[in-house]
């Protein structure tokens, strides 16, 4: 079941309670007709599957290997349109933000503030989300346990914020890939947060030489199918209607006419799995 800060979340949905919810969207916001594409097509799937449902699109990426990467369409340009997005098709929105004098500029335009993994650590940051009074993901750092991720957790409640998910998005392996440990899946349930695990950023290929982060898609499946059978409360996926022109994180998206039939198994193995 989910907690109560999520079921009012999802208000405006006819949902299966039962179900785990979904975290999805484009990497970043592009145009508006990609967001509005995106949405339209997931949550209508998510619909007809009563899966609660989260778009998700970053109005800005900070963290980037090469300077020359595609960062965003300006701030105001990609907060206005992912707040759109939740008016058109009312549904929740999220995106991550980097800085602590961001939390209450994006505030205004999001349901959940997301914290990207390299920033876990940062409490001015995780203060500042907290004190918006909006959700806080929190995504665990390539670097870290699940049972460390307490403290980020301790860190938002004690700033008077008890709404908290913790996000498992692999663990650094070597200098150029990640792996999944699923044991953190409980270890981060155990702090009292909703678990998500990030099944596209978890297939990362970091640090390339070329400057392009590099990706495994093809097993976005597998992570997914883990990240249920271990107890997952939600799931983090990122999808793009032609992922090989995407602007930001091509390499490990998902595509979208792919999502329907990924969704209809994982609904059915949830089921078997509870």
């Amino acid at each position: 079941m989910l907690p109560s800060f999520l079921s009012r979340l999802f208000k405006n949905q006819s949902y299966n309670p039962d179900h785990f919810f979904l975290i999805a969207g484009p990497c970043v916001v592009e145009t508006e007709e990609l967001v509005m594409e995106v949405a339209d097509k997931v949550s209508a799937i998510c619909k007809r599957l009563e899966i609660p449902y989260v778009f998700k699109a970053s109005y800005r990426k900070a963290n980037r290997t090469s300077a020359n990467s595609f960062t965003g369409i300006g701030d105001d340009n990609g907060l206005s349109l992912i707040k759109k997005v939740g008016d058109t098709f009312q549904l929740p929105t999220t995106s991550d933000i980097h800085a602590h004098e961001e939390a209450a500029m994006a505030a205004p335009f999001i349901d959940i503030l997301q914290i990207p993994a390299f920033l876990c650590r940062q409490t001015d940051l995780l203060i500042a989300a907290a004190e918006t009074g909006k959700i806080v993901n929190v995504k665990k750092g390539q670097f870290l346990s699940g049972p460390s991720m307490k403290f980020a957790a301790d860190k938002i409640r004690n700033a008077g914020n008890d709404q908290v998910i913790l996000t498992e998005r692999g663990t650094t392996f070597g200098y150029q890939d990640l792996v999944v440990d699923y044991r953190n899946i409980p270890w981060m349930q155990e702090h009292g947060a909703p678990v998500v695990m990030d099944c596209t950023h978890a297939l990362q290929q970091p640090n390339q030489t070329s400057g392009v982060t590099g990706g495994n898609p093809q097993l976005i499946g597998t992570i997914a199918k883990a990240a249920i059978a271990t107890g997952a409360d939600g799931l983090f996926i990122e999808t793009h209607p032609n992922p090989a022109v995407a602007k930001s994180d091509g390499a490990n998206m998902l595509k979208l006419d792919l999502l329907e039939g990924l969704l209809e198994k994982l609904v059915k193995l949830r089921k078997a799995a509870i």
